[in-house]
């Protein structure tokens, strides 16, 4: 995967709000993170929310959240 790739899922995760579940309305980076082990033991939707589900657990996994942290802040201004 490419740099831009990566930087446009990223900038997904700390967009695009959870469609359903007990999380519904929550924005993917917020997601807890045992909910996303949750998601590794029963298996991640398919599709594009899949994807950046997955990346989210892996990013958690990996203690990589600060990633994240710069961009949200911009992102909500």
């Amino acid at each position: 995967m490419d740099q831009e790739a990566n930087s446009k899922l990223l900038l997904q995760l700390v967009q695009m709000k959870m469609p359903f579940g007990k999380y519904k309305g929550r924005v993917l980076c917020d997601l807890p993170e045992p909910y996303l082990v949750w998601f590794k033991q029963k298996g991640f939707p398919k599709g594009k929310l899949g994807v950046l589900l997955e990346t989210l657990y892996e990013i958690k996994l990996n203690g990589l959240e600060y990633l994240l942290y710069d961009l949200k802040s911009k992102v909500k201004k």
